[in-house]
């Protein structure tokens, strides 16, 4: 089923600068983006993941990266990082199973001692839908890869008298 563009379709990009700072400079100009559109509900989460990935784009690459923010269709939000290296780590190597959200949070669970390897968990965890793509060399004058995600907004829980109706 295809999807609907947005009304009022946005971008935002930020280039970012091989620096221990740039994470968090990315969730800050993030949490300015959301509120201004009003997607406010989805700052969490999407500051969480943005964070994992932008942090482990600079621990993992000598270069900079960029951050691109956007709406993809009413309500649901697509932020990609892209960077100089060309490895695509799980998750990010294939779409999302049935119940990949379960899973994760029950490897969360059993790997509470872990100090480190447990941020691309979070992706399974808060994220709706995720991908990865090598860059060929020069394609479009870059080469590494680009991560991307996606979050939609939360369902309201319904409540009991909605439910037995």
């Amino acid at each position: 089923m295809p999807t609907t563009p947005p009304e009022n379709p946005w971008s935002y990009s930020l280039r970012l600068p091989h620096d221990p700072r740039a994470a968090a400079i990315a969730r800050t100009t993030l949490r300015a983006v959301l509120v201004r559109h009003g997607m406010g509900d989805l700052t969490d989460p999407a500051t969480l993941v943005t964070s994992e990935v932008v942090t482990n784009a600079y621990r993992h690459t000598t270069g900079p990266a960029e951050m691109r923010i956007r709406a993809v269709e009413e309500g649901r939000l697509r932020i990609s990082v892209w960077d100089t290296n060309p490895d695509i780590p799980p998750p990010f190597d294939k779409p999302p199973a049935l119940f990949d959200r379960s899973h994760a949070l029950a490897e969360a669970a059993a790997n509470t001692e872990a100090t480190y390897g447990r941020g691309l968990l979070i992706v399974r965890i808060c994220a709706d839908n995720w991908g990865g793509y090598a860059l060929a060399d020069e394609l479009f004058g870059r080469s590494g890869k680009l991560l991307w995600f996606e979050l939609a907004p939360q369902q309201p829980p319904r409540d009991a008298y909605e439910i037995a109706a």
